[in-house]
């Protein structure tokens, strides 16, 4: 059936199957995002390192990023669900994150002093997730049910291979363009600055290829969206942030079903990612290569090997993200991401009887196939599950559950610390690993309605066949 839009232009109400080229150009931005957030993942605990922190007060450093993307978030997603003009819907966003992300991401290296790092992250996060956000929603209004789970695998592969560059990076530049490990008077390593340069360029020249390439669909009832808007703008800015307020706190009240037990899986999860960011760098260095503090150049080639080693998952996660459609095909989409948990959360805990750097590597294989589920699976799964109109709101309520954990280690890990393990940083990885293992239990009370009744057709038709 055809439709046509505010420009009179004509559509079509059925989303059509996309190609293969298609799904990458819509896709291709999550790769400089990734690789702008995993220059942070990767880096940022050894830059508060290099400016002076300990180890109980790297959480609470890490504290304000979360505490804004609670917020940004959801108000992103619902914005997004409400906004139609010459770029489309989630394109502004993606265009203003991806600036505001580069801006960041420049500034970083030249930072001089604790507070200064703690800011640049705060705005650095909050951009990521202005793009971010959005592009999730972009996934399910570009594609049919059918092909969800492949545009979120695509996702995955992008993710993957800007991981890969943004955490091998800073030691490819030491190792064969041949900058030293030493500062050159900066507090932070000259191959962590111009990894931060060249992330920006990143950022933004992906994120301009997917809103060049790629061109949106309008709302699919323009009289109400029209009636919509001519409404917001009566009501100016205060009534806006309070009729926003008001349609988040109605679409947490009326959550499905199938998105609140996802919550659980996914604040573990993220829980025990968390654990594994803010500490895998400096566990490796101290733990590994026996850095006796941040100045020595111990401290320096560990932090660089750590990123190695998230390159490695990284790779993993490339890879495993083709086969990801596939077995989840086979197994159910539940117990595909449950499966995958499992190996992240063995390779994590066994890394305490590791200690050799080449070894580490071997973990993090587990951790890239759980890395490649964890940013496919729960999304696959709640898509299904989602009411038209409001996949952007609840895309944002949805990260509250990575939000949240982040919070919860920020404020209550550096207590762990100090008091139950010790400033142990190889402790708080090995528990990490625990939670992983808690969400791929939990993962098992999802009720996946549609992955199952496609499991089960395929298993059908092979008994016929």
């Amino acid at each position: 059936m055809a439709e046509r839009d505010w420009t009179g232009r004509e559509f079509s109400m059925n989303r059509p199957r996309r190609t293969s080229w298609q799904i990458l150009n819509m896709s291709i931005g999550f790769f400089g995002i990734q690789f702008g957030w995993g220059l942070q993942m990767a880096n940022m605990s050894a830059i508060y390192e290099y400016l002076g922190a300990k180890a109980d007060q790297i959480p609470m450093l890490w504290l304000a990023a979360p505490l804004t993307g609670l917020l940004v978030q959801p108000l992103i997603g619902n914005a997004s669900d409400n906004t139609w003009g010459r770029l489309g819907r989630r394109r502004p966003y993606f265009l203003v994150g991806a600036i505001l992300s580069s801006l960041a991401l420049l500034l970083m290296p030249q930072c001089s002093a604790l507070w200064m790092a703690a800011g640049l992250l705060w705005i650095l996060d909050a951009s990521i997730n202005v793009s971010m956000e959005p592009f999730r929603a972009f996934v399910a209004d570009m594609l049919p049910d059918e092909q969800r789970t492949s545009g979120f695998a695509m996702q995955s592969v992008l993710i993957g291979l800007g991981a890969i560059g943004a955490s091998a990076l800073p030691w490819l530049l030491g190792k064969y363009a041949h900058f030293g490990a030493e500062t050159a008077g900066h507090a932070i390593p000259i191959t962590v600055r111009l990894s931060f340069y060249i992330g920006a360029a990143a950022f933004m020249g992906a994120v301009l290829w997917t809103i060049v390439t790629t061109k949106e669909y309008p709302p699919e009832d323009m009289a109400a969206f029209l009636a919509k808007k001519a409404e917001s703008a009566r009501i100016g800015l205060g009534g806006k942030i309070a009729a926003s307020a008001s349609e988040i706190l109605e679409a947490i009240g009326e959550m499905p079903v199938v998105m609140r037990q996802l919550a659980w899986v996914q604040l573990l999860t993220w829980l025990g990612l968390f654990c594994m960011w803010l500490y895998f760098p400096v566990a490796v260095a101290h733990n590994v290569f026996g850095a006796a503090d941040q100045s020595s150049s111990q401290f320096t080639h560990g932090v660089e090997w750590a990123g190695i080693c998230f390159g490695m998952y990284s790779a993993v996660c490339f890879v495993f993200s083709f086969t990801l459609p596939l077995l989840a095909r086979k197994l159910g989409r539940k117990n595909t991401h449950s499966l995958c948990l499992t190996c992240g959360a063995l390779g994590l805990m066994s890394v305490a009887v590791i200690h050799q750097p080449i070894l580490l590597l071997l973990p993090m294989t587990g951790v890239g196939i759980a890395w490649a589920s964890i940013l496919s699976m729960p999304y696959s799964v709640l898509s299904a599950s989602l009411p038209a109109g409001r996949t952007g709101v609840y895309m944002g309520i949805f990260n509250f559950f990575i939000v949240l954990p982040e919070i919860t280690a920020s404020l209550g890990f550096g207590w762990v610390m100090n008091h139950l393990l010790h400033n142990n940083r190889m402790a708080a990885v090995i528990a990490g690993g625990v939670f992983l293992l808690a969400a791929a239990l939990l993962m098992q009370r999802v009720q996946d309605g549609a992955g199952e009744k496609k499991s089960a057709v395929m298993e059908l038709v092979k008994v016929r066949t």
